[in-house]
C-alpha cells in the first residue's frame, strides 16, 4: 500500500474511535438518567415493570422449551402447562387489582403465590371496612381463604 493510503485509513480509524467514545459517553449518561428514571418512581410503578420483567423471561424460558422440543416429551408439555399457569395467575391478578381500584384505592398490587395473597394498596391507612372489602374481592376473584391474605398500606 501506498504512504498515503496508510494515512487515510489511520486516520479513519482515529475518527471512528474517537465517534465510538462519544456514543459510549452518551449512552451510558442517557442510560442513567433512565435509571436515575425508575427509581425516582413510586413503590407501585417500580414493583410492576420488575414483575412484567421477570413474567416476560419466564415465558420466553417456557417458549423455548416449546419451540425446540418434542410435542409429545414430558418437559415440552410441562412447559406448556407452566406457561398457561403463570398467563392464568397473571390474569387473575390484574383483575383483582382492578376491582380493587374500583373500591376506591388510586393503586394496588398484587403478589399471588401458590399458598399466599399479598395486597398493597396506596393509602394512608385502612378502616375496618376497608380491609373487609378487600377480603371479599379477594377471596372472591381468587378463591383463598382468609387467613391466606395479607393486606398492607403504603403511601
Amino acid at each position: 500500500m501506498k504512504k498515503r493510503t496508510k494515512i487515510i485509513i489511520l486516520t479513519l480509524m482515529i475518527v471512528l474511535l474517537g465517534v465510538t467514545g462519544y456514543l459510549n459517553i452518551a449512552l451510558n449518561s442517557k442510560i442513567q438518567q433512565t435509571n436515575t428514571t425508575v427509581m425516582e418512581g413510586s413503590y407501585f410503578s417500580t414493583y410492576r415493570t420488575s414483575r412484567e420483567s421477570t413474567r416476560d423471561q419466564q415465558k420466553l424460558y417456557y417458549d423455548s422449551i416449546i419451540e425446540n422440543g418434542d410435542p409429545n416429551d414430558t418437559a415440552v408439555v410441562n412447559a406448556k402447562n407452566a406457561r398457561q399457569e403463570l398467563i392464568d395467575r397473571m390474569d387473575k391478578e390484574i383483575a383483582c387489582e382492578g376491582l380493587i381500584k374500583l373500591l376506591g384505592f388510586s393503586d394496588c398490587v398484587i403478589a399471588l403465590s401458590d399458598s399466599k395473597v399479598n395486597v398493597v394498596v396506596q393509602a394512608e391507612s385502612l378502616t375496618d371496612l376497608e380491609v373487609a372489602n378487600i377480603c371479599s374481592t379477594v377471596i372472591d376473584q381468587l378463591g383463598v381463604q382468609l387467613r391466606n391474605i395479607v393486606i398492607i398500606y403504603a403511601d
